[in-house]
């Protein structure tokens, strides 16, 4: 009876045992990829992020407003006529940049100050129209075109339309008033 009895108690304990391993090895998994995970999370500096955003997005700006001077000042532009062209050109030579893949070189480096400008609005119209040109004209460019900024433009055009319809309310009631 004590074999039967030593017997029992070394297969329940090995049971045990396969009960608990699971666990410790669940344990074990959690733990290395916490590890994993620390190491392949990318450390930023934030102070490093700001002053290259600062620097991107006041390059571009600053590209703009060159733009402006030259229309106006060397060719003589009325300053509606150069923003106009100053808008034409920055969005132009976004489009390009994203067509040679420089842009998105550009934005990797210069985070935020890449993407506020009106370029940044530009590439998120261009990349996915040319990202999708292998697909068609119609099913590609025609459809992936506004996936970025597709949400972009129809809140701006719905808040505006909204803003315009209180302001419209506003001035019929004064003028009932």
């Amino acid at each position: 009876m004590t074999d039967n009895g030593k017997q029992d108690v070394t297969l329940e304990t090995a049971k045990n045992a396969d009960k608990l391993k699971p666990d410790y090895q669940v344990e074990e998994k959690k733990k290395h990829y916490e590890k994993y995970a620390k190491g392949m999370t990318p450390t930023h500096n934030l102070w490093l992020q700001m002053g290259k955003a600062f620097l991107t997005g006041g390059s571009i700006c600053l590209l703009g407003q060159g733009i402006l001077n030259f229309c106006t000042g060397v060719v003589n532009m009325d300053k509606e006529t150069a923003a106009g062209w100053c808008s034409f050109s920055l969005i132009l030579l976004s489009v390009v940049l994203t067509g040679f893949n420089l842009y998105p070189r550009i934005v990797k480096w210069g985070g935020a100050g890449a993407l506020v400008p009106i370029t940044g609005f530009a590439n998120s119209v261009a990349a996915p129209a040319i990202e999708f040109k292998k697909e068609g004209w119609v099913f590609g460019v025609g459809c992936k075109i506004f996936t970025i900024a597709g949400p972009v433009i129809l809140y701006g055009i719905v808040t505006s339309w909204a803003l315009g319809l209180v302001c419209w309310g506003i001035r019929m009631i004064e003028m009932y008033l």
